[in-house]
């Protein structure tokens, strides 16, 4: 098997059970899941069907019940160490006493990067993000969506192979959401990362995936995984056509699907 070919992350029969004060809650159930280098995997489900707990699970924010997950060949936590992944939360979390830059670095910071080796870094990225000049700005200057591009360029900084993506653009209206939809997109052409992206958002799967995992009502399984016949390069208004358009016409029944298990 080839580097490419080899699996970034590899989940099988994963199970993860919470224990809580009103008996357990079973987050996920039986997940079996391969992403490949490069992929850009999309999980939608309703709220509470476990996708971000995967996320959590494949950066060792979670540890699983049963089942097992390796991560570039490695447990998670040896993943997580290896500093093989950044993470986009669903709010931005800037600091505000920080510039935009400081922010961005503090991640190198904290891994001790030397100062100009993380300078260099924190400039490549905020230009990945088309931040630059924005350096000496407070988040409290920046609009949402820029705030957002912030906290992505903080997680390209360290220039991790995965980005993992909770849900970032979801309080985001929708004209901003679809500027920074074709941004990421750009991105992940330019830097051919392997992308983990959770959301709500059909057309948001639809547009933005290689492969898009349809997860059910808790507990959380996947009930489809779905390989976009789409192309790498898609404008906005792709989303008009009836290739698209069939794409998410089987997200939705997958989604319907799930609900069966109830």
């Amino acid at each position: 098997m080839s580097a490419a070919e080899a699996p970034v992350i590899e989940a099988q029969r994963l199970n993860l059970v919470f224990e809580t004060g009103d008996g357990q809650v079973h987050a996920l159930k039986d997940v079996d899941l391969t992403v490949r280098k490069g992929d850009f995997v999309s999980f939608i489900g309703p709220s509470g069907c476990g996708k971000t707990t995967f996320l959590r699970v494949v950066a060792d924010l979670e540890q699983p019940t049963s089942g097992s997950i390796r991560v570039n060949g490695m447990s998670p936590e040896a993943a997580r160490k290896a500093r093989a992944y950044g993470y986009v939360f669903q709010a931005a979390g800037l600091y505000p006493w920080r510039t935009i830059a400081g922010n961005v670095r503090l991640p190198l910071e904290i891994m001790g990067y030397p100062r100009a080796d993380a300078g260099a870094r924190v400039a490549r990225a905020l230009e990945l993000v088309e931040l630059t000049g924005f350096e000496k700005k407070y988040p409290w200057q920046l609009s949402g969506g820029m705030q957002q591009r912030a906290s992505i360029a903080r997680a390209l900084a360290f220039d991790a192979d995965i980005l993992l993506m909770d849900e970032p653009f979801g309080a985001l209206d929708e004209i901003v959401r679809d500027r920074l939809n074709e941004e990421l997109l750009r991105l992940w052409h330019h830097t051919g990362k392997t992308i983990g992206f959770v959301t709500h958002s059909i057309p948001e799967a639809v547009y933005l995936s290689t492969r898009i995992v349809v997860m059910s009502p808790r507990p959380g399984r996947i009930t489809d995984i779905i390989e976009s016949p789409l192309p790498r390069d898609r404008p906005l208004d792709i989303r008009d056509t009836p290739e698209f358009i069939a794409v998410a016409h089987r997200v939705r029944e997958g989604l319907r699907a799930g609900h069966s298990y109830d």
